[in-house]
Order: C-alpha cells, then structure tokens, then sequence
C-alpha cells in the first residue's frame, strides 16, 4: 500500500469517531494497554506532558511544544484531529510524521490491528508513541482526544497534566453535567504527578482538588496564580486563559529538571503556527474582504470567538457556517447575532448535518441564511455578497475550516 492507500485503510478499518460518532468509542482501555504491549511499551521511553479539557487543549498543546522547542529540546506533537493531512497529527519539532513511517508502521503491524480490532484512534495513538519513542524525544505533548479517563492516550505517566477547562461538548460519552464531564477529564490525573488547571470554574474546583488529593498530586489554578502574559502569534482573546496554563506549566515543571528561561517563553509563545504548523485558530486567510476562520464548535469556545468577531471592525458580517449532526444547537445558536448573514453548509464527513436542517434551526432563532451544497460553495457566495469592508468568518466545526484551509 502507499501513503493514501495505508490512511485509507485505516479511516476504513473500524468507526472513527470524527466520522461516525458514538459507535466508535471504547469503554475501557484494554486494547490500547495491549498494543502498548505488543510494540514493546514505547510510552516508557520518553518524557511527556498531558493536556485536556473542552476548549483549548489544542493551542495549550501546540503553545507548549513552540516554547520547548525554542528551549533546544527535541519535542514531539500528538493532537488531533487533523485539517488537511493525517500526518499532521503526530509531530517532531513542527515536522509531520514521514509517509514512509506511517506505510512502515501499518504494515508491521497490520495482523495485530485486524486480529483486535482496534479503532483508528488507538492505532494513531500507538503509531505516535512508537515514532516518539524510535526518534528518541526528549519530551512528547499529548492531547487528550476526547475525556481522559478512558482516552487511548491515557496510558503515560507524563511529567506533568494540564485540564484546560470544561464545558458541555461530547455529552453522549461523557456525561450530561459539568461535574460528570470534570470527573472524565479528571481521569488524567496520576499519583504524585503535578496538575495544572488552567480555568477556575468555582463549581467545579472541588473534583479537581479532590481527585488530586487521592493522587497526592500538586495542583494550581493558572488563572488565580498568573498576572502578568506575554503575547502570541495565537490572536483571540480567548488564548489569554491558555497562554496563562502555558507560563503556570513551566513555573512547576522548572522546579523539577526543565530550565525554560522568560525569553524561551516569549519567542516561544510569539512563533507557535512557525515552530508547530498549527493552522485554525483565529487565522486570517483573506483581505479585502478580510476573512477569518476558527474551529471552534462547542458554546464555551464558540462564545469567545463571537465576542472576538463583534470587536472587529467591519460594515456587514457575514458567516460561513456549518456543524456535525450530534451538535446541541439550542446552546450555540443563541450565541449567534442576528445582524449578519449566514451562508449555511454541510461539512464533508458522514456526521455533517444537512445544511437545509440547519437552515430550519436557524430560522427558529430568527437568524437570515441561505443552504449551500458545500462548504466552498457558500464561501465563495459570501465573497461575491461582502465588500472590501466586510468581514467574513468561517466556522461551527472543524471539518467547515479544514475544507478552506
């Protein structure tokens, strides 16, 4: 097989989460501790750090690993999901994944994938691990893909968590209250392992203070403890309350065996899309009309990103938008202001919801929009609507922005 042949196989070979939804998701952790096990325990062999949370997990992760790298570490990168190419999702010092090592990895290992039926999830995360480990990282940066508790990454014993924040998102799996959700992300938590919490949600303090306790864990709450931020090449104001996680990260990890100094932390924090190719995340990608776009698609993140938008300036905002069918829309399309118009769309995986089915929502909210066939397609109608004042953003999921990146 070659390098499309092998990615195929593998979104082909069992129910992918991204793709399909509940079906794809495993109760327990067995198979992940098995294929550990069968590539010789590959997650004992480097350091590493793990990050969850709803929202911010992804710039968290991808902030971490810029400053690592500017501190001369040699740094690995595992997030998903991906925008454009698999390879994205695993990571040395900004470099994806060679094709050759994910052909390798599949092949070797095939008999084993098909003989346990593993997810496409646990095999990415073995692969990861085994390339980690093989290219010798000083230190990995984990992202949790979804919960934490029963997260395939779930199986190292990192230097250090982090739990960016909670919020409703994944509630089938997860649990339908705050609390219930704080528990799952809280499954991250080891013994004797330091915890970072980078947003204080007073009603949720006590999970997180007492699954430490019965670790025996530090924790800290980056935004009580964190005044004083240095910029990012991350625009959105929503970053704040990561950058502060970021600088209360390596204030515990610096009192262990790290050395990261304020100027590893500021060019570090300033060249994070440079050192990581992290795309997404508050991008510009157009000028007259300027066009923006983000991915985030629950109602904390997406709370954030309206706010941003309605500081800019602009004559007409226009919104390209589009979700995944399991999406809640009773708590984002309230968020939504009624003075722009929207170009709806469906995202092009299976769990796409039908633009003409949000069409129907939006209009119970009493916001104006039109269907589109596709995600292009209702970009490229927004652009022959807005003139070089308007603004332009694209956004609701992951998939809509992968598909104009």
């Amino acid at each position: 097989m070659n390098y499309k042949d092998t990615v195929s196989w593998m979104f082909k070979q069992l129910p992918m989460y991204q793709n399909k939804g509940k079906s794809a998701y495993k109760e327990d952790l067995n198979n992940t501790i098995k294929l550990a096990s069968h590539l010789n325990n590959p997650e004992a062999k480097f350091k590493s750090i793990h990050v969850a949370g709803t929202n911010g997990k992804g710039s968290t992760s991808h902030m971490l690993a810029s400053v690592l790298q500017e501190a001369g570490y040699n740094v690995g990168l595992y997030t998903s999901p991906h925008l454009k190419d698999f390879r994205e999702r695993i990571r040395i010092n900004g470099k994806p994944i060679s094709k050759q090592f994910v052909i390798g990895f599949i092949n070797r290992n095939r008999n084993f994938f098909e003989d346990n039926q593993l997810s496409f999830f646990e095999m990415t995360v073995g692969m990861a691990f085994d390339y980690f480990a093989r290219k010798k990282v000083d230190i990995a940066v984990v992202e949790v893909g979804m919960g934490g508790r029963l997260d395939s990454t779930n199986i190292i014993t990192p230097q250090l968590s982090i739990i960016t924040n909670i919020g409703f998102d994944h509630m089938r799996f997860l649990g339908n209250t705050l609390e219930a959700i704080a528990s799952e992300k809280a499954g991250i938590i080891k013994p004797n392992i330091p915890v970072v919490i980078g947003e204080t949600q007073t009603e949720l303090s006590h999970v997180f203070k007492n699954i430490a306790a019965q670790n025996n864990s530090d924790i800290y709450f980056a935004d009580k403890e964190i005044n004083k931020v240095f910029d990012s090449d991350l625009k959105g104001s929503y970053q704040l309350m990561n950058i502060k996680a970021v600088l209360k990260s390596f204030e515990v990890l610096n009192q262990g065996n790290f050395n990261i100094s304020k100027n590893h932390l500021k060019i570090g924090l300033l060249n994070v899309a440079s050192n990581t190719g992290m795309m997404g995340r508050w991008q510009v990608i157009g000028s007259n009309p300027k066009i923006i776009c983000d991915t985030a698609h629950n109602k904390e993140g997406l709370k954030y990103v309206i706010e941003q938008l309605l500081s800019e300036s602009f004559d007409k905002l226009h919104i390209v938008f589009g979700v995944v069918n399991d999406k809640d829309l009773s708590t984002i399309l309230p968020l939504l202001p009624k003075s722009a118009k929207y170009y709806l769309c469906k995202p092009n995986v299976l769990r796409g919801l039908d633009s003409e089915k949000l069409k129907t929502s939006f209009k119970d909210y009493g916001l104006v929009s039109e269907s589109f066939n596709s995600v292009n397609e209702a970009l490229n109608d927004a652009k022959l609507n807005a003139n070089n004042n308007d603004l332009i953003f694209v956004g609701g999921s992951t998939f809509v922005v992968a598909e104009i990146i």
